[in-house]
């Protein structure tokens, strides 16, 4: 009997279009021999959507106005139940493809813990530290990882800019501290326009980060695993405009080219594969996650930017494409993400929930 599997998409966040695209190559690539899909769509309002409305969504990108409500239902069975039917859809499990605050900051992760339902990807906490890049790398530097100089200045704060530029020097990237795939993030080159790169960051969140410019090679890593995670080969970003922003990642077909593997001495590809799997342990990762560093080929140094704990699944997305080159081709990747959320979910329904003396 095939499982059934709920493609969960879209969302409230700034990265929604990006989810969108993301589902779509997850849908393609599920091996129907083993599983049976269903798109649970989240419209920009919230609203969870019907396979019929989810449809429509994952195709135009767009919300049909004759829409049902879909709700999702706790049990010992966890599934889904629109607004018309009586008639629980049971779920196997559940492969959220969600990027940025609502989705990949733990509180899905949250609401499926509370339905009893398998996900893929990590945990609460970790979605939560992976998605604030203020606290990941206060718990990267706790776990003797290296990251970069920043500063974090919050929407109550007074921004001295003056001395931001005195501590980090230029030029300096300015971005909001909870969201991804470089929505709403800056460069700064000159300190006159620092205060506007922060008031853009905090147009999608309260707290906001002013890093450093690092220099060198930007290297990425795929992870893949639970308890025991290993590390794909490296890739190289080739930027071709200022930065990696959200324009080079998806809109400007020659904004940026990918190099995998990454053109690295073997020692220093063994170097930045240790670090990665030392991040997602520190930060309570699973199932997957891509560390992005920076590698400075003159000094040697190695800096951990972030982790993205539900990384892009487009056609041009890093993660698949480190795994294909790694031998995991894309349906073997998809299938085995699902059978680490269901060994997962297996493990911690084994523990003790009553207390006997």
């Amino acid at each position: 009997m095939k499982q059934r599997v709920g493609i969960l998409f879209g969302g409230r966040s700034a990265e929604h279009e990006v989810s969108v695209q993301s589902a779509h190559n997850v849908l393609a690539s599920l091996d129907r021999e083993r599983f049976e899909p269903v798109l649970i769509g989240i419209d920009k309002h919230g609203q969870w959507l019907t396979a019929k409305a989810s449809q429509t969504l994952l195709s135009s990108g767009k919300t049909p106005k004759n829409k049902e409500n879909l709700a999702l239902v706790p049990g010992e069975a966890g599934g889904v139940m629109s607004s018309a039917e009586r008639h629980i859809l049971a779920l196997d499990v559940v492969f959220p493809v969600l990027h940025g605050p609502m989705g990949e900051d733990g509180s899905v992760q949250g609401l499926l813990e509370m339905a009893n339902l398998p996900y893929v990807g990590a945990g609460v906490l970790g979605s939560a530290v992976g998605m604030d890049k203020d606290v990941m790398k206060r718990l990267l530097r706790q776990a003797e990882l290296p990251v970069g100089p920043y500063r974090v200045v919050t929407a109550t704060q007074k921004l001295d800019t003056t001395a931001v530029v005195r501590e980090l020097g230029l030029p300096l990237f300015v971005k909001p501290a909870n969201l991804g795939s470089s929505v709403g993030v800056t460069r700064v080159d000159q300190a006159g326009d620092l205060a506007a790169a922060v008031a853009l960051a905090f147009k999608f969140d309260r707290k906001v980060l002013i890093e450093a410019a690092l220099t060198g090679d930007e290297i990425e890593v795929a992870v893949l695993g639970n308890d025991e995670p290993r590390a794909s080969v490296p890739g190289r970003i080739i930027v071709h405009q200022q930065f990696y922003s959200y324009e080079a990642k998806y809109i400007d077909e020659h904004g940026a080219e990918l190099e995998i593997p990454a053109d690295l001495r073997p020692e220093r590809a063994a170097q930045v594969q240790d670090l990665a799997v030392r991040a997602f342990v520190a930060l309570e990762c699973a199932g997957l996650a891509r560390v992005d560093m920076f590698v400075n080929r003159d000094t040697g140094k190695v800096f951990i930017n972030e982790i993205n704990t539900l990384p892009g699944f487009t056609n041009i997305s890093m993660y698949p494409k480190l795994w294909a080159v790694s031998g995991v081709p894309y349906t073997e990747l998809v299938t085995r993400l699902i059978e680490l959320a269901l060994e997962r979910h297996q493990q911690r329904a084994q523990l003790q929930t009553t207390y006997q003396d």
